[in-house]
């Protein structure tokens, strides 16, 4: 039984991990791509080689420390893929300095760079969640403020990309939607940075970042419901099917 436990127990932590590993390697590697760098050899010569066997002893290791797959799996999976995200926002913010040009970074980056820093967001909510209130401020805790700071920094680039773009060859609905998300996501992460600063000087409760998080969620449905119901009346969408196409377009990069 105990055997049985633990290959199951295995099993499941290694495809949590396999899968989690897998969106950061998919979105960095869609980035790298973007920009013209192939980052194929180095999957193939370092990560893979590394990354495979080393889930599988983390996974081992967890089985045991952990001892129940469902107890306290939020925190755990947060405290590995934390520095993971760190990793590949540095990595990104590296590629793009070797561009040739904000003006030159095409839509299809913008997007993929905005599900980069959606998935930051949702990764800090989750770590926010699994959080215990009454635990003492500590190195996880300024993990996740190096993760926010380095959120703001690829934010920034993005939003300095998508002005110049605007000011290169003018705005459309597309451009505006995407801007739009990009100031919410800068407007949230600099509030969570400034929560995170006050939390591990111990002048802010925990409590503060929460309802920071939690009061800021509906001003994306806000903006997401701009963009369904206004942008068409302002912008003057027919019911033809190229315009459509237009709205899903924006809808997807928004």
């Amino acid at each position: 039984m105990d055997f049985a436990r633990f290959t199951v127990e295995l099993a499941i932590y290694f495809a949590l991990l396999a899968m989690g590993g897998g969106v950061l390697v998919a979105l960095t590697s869609a980035v790298l791509g973007l920009i013209g760098t192939d980052l194929g050899p180095v999957m193939q010569d370092w990560v893979l080689p590394f990354a495979v066997p080393g889930a599988l002893v983390v996974a081992a290791w967890l089985v045991e420390a952990k001892k129940n797959v469902v107890e306290n799996i939020a925190p755990v999976l947060t405290k590995i893929f934390t520095p993971l995200t760190i990793v590949m926002l540095l990595t990104v913010l590296a590629a793009l300095a070797t561009a040739d040009g904000l003006s030159s970074v095409n839509r299809d980056l913008l997007i993929v760079m905005d599900a980069v820093l959606i998935l930051v967001e949702c990764l800090l909510l989750y770590a926010i969640s699994a959080r215990d209130p009454l635990t003492r401020v500590g190195l996880f805790d300024a993990l996740q403020l190096v993760l926010v700071v380095a959120a703001l920094a690829v934010d920034a680039v993005m939003l300095a990309a998508m002005v110049t773009r605007i000011a290169e060859f003018g705005t459309s609905p597309n451009k505006l939607a995407a801007l739009g998300l990009n100031l919410l996501l800068l407007v949230h992460l600099l509030g969570t940075a400034w929560a995170t600063i006050g939390f591990l000087r111990g002048k802010r409760p925990f409590a503060s970042l929460e309802h920071w998080q939690t009061r800021y969620l509906p001003a994306y449905g806000a903006w997401a419901a701009i963009v369904v119901v206004a942008f068409g009346p302002i912008f003057g969408f027919a019911a033809s099917h190229t315009d459509q196409s237009v709205c899903m377009n924006m809808l997807t990069h928004a």
